[in-house]
């Protein structure tokens, strides 16, 4: 095992109805920015609850953070943080929300020429604007692990943040939530859910047992707790187990001690720059390919996700290896998620070299757990995707 550093100063607060406990977790003292995305939150009750337990603190509200958090609209709430002298910021929504919030919190308190260098110079955060959250959308862990990803659509630019300056101070986390979101959503949620604990997992064994088994028990609860979910958002059992995987998917504690891998999320990242692809839905089309490329490395892993995850016992490790991806791409699929880019858009041919010169632009020329993937190699996965 790896040495390593945990850090993880989030309370979570997690139930039906511990919406209520948010007055005395906010500040009384300082003025507060509540933000939310589309406006879901006033249909689904959530707002109403949130107003309801601040309607003794000082609040002001920004709405209409995107599905994939824009710059442009970002810049307008940090507008608003700096006129207004705002102290205190409260998220309300998903992870794009929340993800929108930890720029916000970083770009207050940032005293270089502009807030994009936080995102393009990958600029380290160690003291933000002080947040927390109400999560409204399990997918993406961001309430309660510290990075970030933000798009600028104009440059067709989709760029990752982060550091120990970004933790929400705490986040409310109400499984019932679960029953007012879209099946996309929940198709969504579950598939990355899974990505996020295969990026961490799939590598090669570096004698790491108990973070393999936690990886591995949460991707058997997924895989569990999906068909439930999708067929009824209202089975609580199914969404609070649903919520805390997505949580826990993402929160630090499996990627310790371990090498991990990311190449998928950083090749896919473009697909959502460039297509507007859900950000779940291109993890999808670019993970069975990414690992059938890197078939070679990550078959001893492969083959152990096989036997532990799937129960498949029987065969060689290639043999086992190649029945994982497939029995990975076949849970995307019963999601109704499309796993081939040329499901999405007939726009596709060329498009691998402008994946590679996208990440060589953005610096990302070595990734993966073994820093071999360079923008060719990621090139080449594309094309497999197709």
């Amino acid at each position: 095992m790896r040495n390593f550093e945990l850090y993880v100063p989030t309370k979570m607060i997690f139930g039906e109805g511990e919406i209520k406990k948010l007055a005395a977790e906010v500040p009384s003292d300082k003025k507060i920015l509540l933000l939310y995305g589309g406006g879901s939150i006033k249909k689904n009750g959530i707002y109403d609850q949130v107003v309801a337990a601040l309607k003794d603190h000082d609040f002001i509200e920004f709405s209409g953070i995107e599905a994939n958090p824009e710059y442009t609209t970002l810049l307008k709430a940090l507008e608003i943080i700096n006129k207004e002298d705002v102290g205190y910021m409260l998220a309300v929504g998903g992870g794009s929300v929340i993800d929108g919030t930890k720029f916000l919190a970083s770009a207050a308190l940032y005293e270089g020429d502009t807030p994009w260098d936080i995102l393009s110079k990958r600029i380290r955060t160690f003291k933000g604007l002080p947040f927390g959250t109400v999560l409204t959308l399990p997918a993406t862990g961001s309430e309660m692990n510290s990075g970030a990803v933000v798009s600028r659509s104009e440059t067709n630019e989709k760029l990752v943040m982060g550091g120990p300056g970004l933790f929400p101070e705490f986040s409310i986390c109400d499984p019932t939530v679960v029953r007012s979101i879209p099946k996309r959503q929940l198709a969504n949620g579950l598939a990355d859910a899974f990505t996020h604990v295969l990026e961490q997992y799939m590598t090669y064994p570096a004698d790491a047992p108990l973070q393999d088994r936690f990886s591995e028990s949460i991707l058997q609860t997924l895989l569990e707790i999906a068909p439930a979910v999708m067929k009824d958002p209202n089975d609580y059992k199914a969404a609070s187990n649903f919520m805390w995987c997505c949580t826990m998917a993402l929160n630090g504690y499996i990627q310790k001690g371990v090498p991990t891998d990311w190449s998928v999320h950083m090749i896919a990242h473009e697909l959502t720059a460039f297509y507007g692809i859900d950000h779940a839905r291109t993890l999808a089309i670019i993970l069975p390919s990414a690992y059938t490329k890197k078939f070679e490395q990550k078959k001893a892993k492969l083959a152990q996700y096989a036997e532990r995850v799937f129960n498949l016992q029987s065969g060689t490790m290639e043999e086992k290896a190649k029945k994982a991806i497939e029995k990975t791409e076949e849970f995307y699929q019963s999601l109704g998620i499309q796993t081939r880019l040329r499901a999405y858009t007939d726009a596709y041919d060329g498009f691998s070299q402008t994946v590679a010169k996208s990440l060589t632009e953005h610096g990302l020329t070595a990734l993966g757990e073994h820093q071999d993937i360079t923008p060719e190699v990621a090139a080449e996965i594309v094309e497999m995707a197709y």
